[in-house]
């Protein structure tokens, strides 16, 4: 694949981690402020499949074109941006998958309160704090690797 091409995907793999990421915050914020499980059950499960159609998607293809990129500019892979991506990249896939959880059972706690025609349960509500608590470091950290991958600053870190 020609580095342009590489970079093309690379780029647009970007696009679809914080577009998804996003967009995924804010209508899981925006069905939870309604407070009824019917509409927060569907969101969910909205949610979760394009979690796993695009962010997924997106998370493998980013280190692979990452790499290949690297390699064709003659990046060594020890540069202070670089290492600093990647450490921010696993920090991202850290808090990732447990959010991808909580969204599977907030989907679930919802459909059943829907169910049984109650209110959202207590687990519901200290699952959507959490989900919010990890999302904002895990998005505050792909926009600095997006940063880092457009400034690719000296950092020294090696």
């Amino acid at each position: 694949m020609t580095y342009l091409a590489l970079k093309y995907v690379h780029i647009i793999g970007a696009c679809v981690l914080l577009g998804t990421g996003a967009g995924i915050a804010f209508f899981m914020l925006m069905a939870h402020r309604t407070k009824d499980p019917a509409v927060i059950a569907g969101v969910a499960r909205i949610v979760v499949i394009a979690d796993l159609v695009f962010t997924a998607t997106a998370v493998v293809l980013q280190p692979l074109t990452g790499l290949a990129l690297a390699w064709q500019a003659g990046y060594a892979l020890h540069q202070g941006w670089i290492v600093l991506s990647v450490l921010l990249y696993l920090l991202i896939g850290a808090l990732w998958v447990p959010v991808v959880w909580m969204q599977l059972r907030m989907r679930d706690l919802a459909a059943s309160a829907v169910r049984a025609g109650t209110p959202l349960p207590p687990q519901y509500h200290a699952l959507f704090r959490w989900w919010f608590a990890f999302g904002i470091p895990a998005f505050a950290a792909v926009l600095i690797i997006v940063w880092l991958m457009i400034a690719r600053p000296a950092l020294g870190l090696h």
